[in-house]
């Protein structure tokens, strides 16, 4: 028998405590269950096909190149402790060549991992209660929230704590790791749609309505070859019944999305082939479902460190143990031009926000472990991800920016021009995607170059994203400036060519618009095409008119013919048979599809 006095020796252990054993434990079975998986494919007794579903629910991709992985790291909500970053840099080192990849739904991305080698980068995320699980495959993916809510005087109200539970509900569920197809969806604490809800199976809007916290939900959006803006749901479900509403639309999805061709799979297909007004009738019958038998539920907690959560905070750093500054007239130049579009203020006195330029979204070992550096001795100890393929660090003192300064040069990272229009959001590309018909880093880096020093103040603000194919991990339906990659061939010799789009983007009214198609260029050309439209832009453009406007009211055809000689180029030069950045003949190579975004 134990007696009273033996209980006061052992706590109970908290609903914190108990909820975190079960996550590890769940986590650490589900990575040795991969391994066995691995082995027994490595060992040639199970198939592709029966290992493939095994290794993208776990997101694992296969690459282009034989033998070898990319591995996609959720960050729900985007935000990452300073130790999390830190272990991130160290598997960057120890399995990727010392390199990561941001990418625009907020996760982190290593390539040219060797089967074998997964499992113990797995457990090493795991130490810092990061996971891969249901970053890939017909699943609920990394569910994605503003990066600056919480630090905003205008926002609604910071919207993570919700994101962090939404996440944590649907991670390892029969229901969301097995769906027709990928299921997407993200939260926005402002008061428009700042984190492109609108593009998502499920957007969700920060709401306050007679003081009570809720969300408006819009469903059945999405980009791919065919964008569709989702539609209006619910103007306020309240933050209690959040998982509920979620689950039912999931569960209408789970229900009716098409399982035979993953081209006519995602909920947007549903809801053209359908009628939005059944589907609504359908998630409303599963929701009085679950309100009445229950369904599953809203987590009370999350684990320590699962979307950036802590149960104790760290205190804010000082800035005081980073390096004294010396400057001289033209570093003071370079400092104020990046203290404009780099730094904001926040809603919380004495403390600013600094966007991180990542050109790419490509991070070395040595960055991440600097930057996480910075977030401990001067900001808060969190690192945000932003969709832009940027970081952003917050709580800085004011006081303090020099040394935050001359932090991030030390790691090349203080380039300036942050959201301005070379600073490009690009996939991978050909560079290991199997789907990639062209190397669109690579033309993300020509074209910044191009438009790096452009003068005009609202050519400043355009905004160009580019896919290495026309599945849209890029992003390029809704930039000003639009690219995905294709090829054409010219005197039976390929050439990588890439669509250009022009006005997508917010119009007017914050309403997510659509970029008009005007033709497909020669890669090798695209920067003259930038170049041509923008100089007519510069001259043509009517005051206080938006970019779109100016393209709407121009109409295609005045584009069309702008650039059609380059388009059909009367005489092609060696370097058009190449992409950027080869110094080899393009050739068209596609492996198998595994929906790589």
């Amino acid at each position: 028998m134990i007696t009273i006095e033996e209980t006061t020796h052992q706590p109970t252990q908290t609903l914190q405590q108990q909820t975190e054993a079960e996550y590890d434990a769940t986590v650490r079975a589900d990575i040795e269950q991969f391994r066995s998986y691995a082995e027994k494919f490595v060992a040639g007794e199970i198939t592709d096909d029966q290992f493939r579903a095994q290794r993208l629910r776990r997101g694992i991709y296969s690459q282009r190149q034989a033998g070898v992985h990319m591995i996609r790291t959720k960050v729900p909500g985007g935000i990452l402790t300073a130790a999390q970053m830190d272990q991130l840099a160290l598997i960057a080192d120890q399995f990727a060549g010392g390199k990561g990849h941001l990418t625009t739904r907020q996760n982190i991305q290593y390539h040219f991992i060797p089967l074998l080698d997964v499992p113990a980068l797995l457990h090493l995320l795991a130490d810092v209660r990061l996971t891969t699980r249901e970053a890939c495959y017909n699943t609920v993916r990394n569910i994605t929230a503003c990066p600056l809510s919480g630090l905003l005087e205008d926002e609604v109200f910071d919207v993570h704590p919700y994101a962090q539970r939404v996440a944590f509900a649907f991670l390892h569920k029969e229901l969301t790791d097995s769906l027709p197809r990928k299921f997407k969806i993200a939260f926005s604490g402002c008061k428009e749609d700042c984190m492109l809800g609108s593009i998502h199976d499920i957007g969700l809007r920060a709401v306050l309505r007679d003081g009570q916290r809720g969300f408006r939900m819009v469903v059945g959006g999405g980009l791919g070859p065919l964008p569709v803006e989702a539609q209006l749901l619910d103007e306020f479900v309240p933050v209690e019944r959040l998982v509920n509403k979620c689950e039912a639309v999931i569960r209408v999805f789970s229900k009716y999305g098409n399982r035979k061709n993953k081209n006519m799979a995602r909920l947007k297909f549903v809801v053209r082939e359908r009628g939005f007004a059944w589907v609504k009738e359908q998630i409303e019958k599963e929701y009085q479902d679950i309100l009445s038998g229950g369904g599953i539920p809203t987590p009370e907690v999350v684990p320590e460190g699962f979307g950036g959560f802590q149960s104790a905070p760290p205190p804010l750093g000082t800035g005081d143990l980073l390096p004294v500054v010396h400057t001289n007239g033209h570093a003071d130049a370079e400092y104020e031009r990046w203290l404009s579009t780099n730094v904001r203020r926040q809603k919380q006195p004495g403390y600013g926000m600094v966007t991180v330029k990542v050109p790419q979204g490509n991070l070395t070992g040595r960055e991440m472990r600097g930057l996480a550096q910075i977030a401990k001795d001067a900001g808060d100890g969190l690192l945000r991800v932003a969709i832009d393929q940027n970081l952003v660090l917050a709580y800085l003192p004011l006081r303090q920016l020099p040394r935050i300064y001359a932090a991030l040069q030390a790691i090349d990272l203080a380039g300036a021009g942050a959201e301005e229009i070379d600073d490009i959001t690009t996939c991978p590309g050909a560079y290991s995607c199997n789907l990639a018909l062209t190397k669109s880093m690579n033309l993300g880096a020509a074209l910044a170059e191009e438009v790096r020093d452009h003068p005009d103040s609202l050519v400043r603000k355009l905004k160009i994203k580019i896919s290495g194919c026309p599945n849209s991990c890029g992003q390029h339906w809704i930039a000003d400036f639009g690219f995905y990659g294709n090829a054409r061939k010219i005197d039976g010799k390929e050439v990588p060519y890439y669509q250009m789009l022009l006005g997508g983007g917010y119009d007017d009214s914050g309403m997510l618009r659509f970029g008009a198609a005007i033709q497909s260029i020669p890669a090798r050309l695209a920067p003259e095409a930038v170049r041509r439209v923008l100089d007519h832009y510069v001259a043509n453009r009517q005051k206080e008119e938006t970019f779109r406007a100016y393209v709407l009211r121009h109409k295609v055809e005045t584009f069309r013919l702008m650039t059609n000689d380059l388009a059909k180029p009367a005489e092609l030069f060696p370097e058009m048979y190449r992409d950027w950045g080869d110094d080899v003949t393009y050739s068209l190579q596609l492996g198998r599809g595994e929906c790589a975004s």
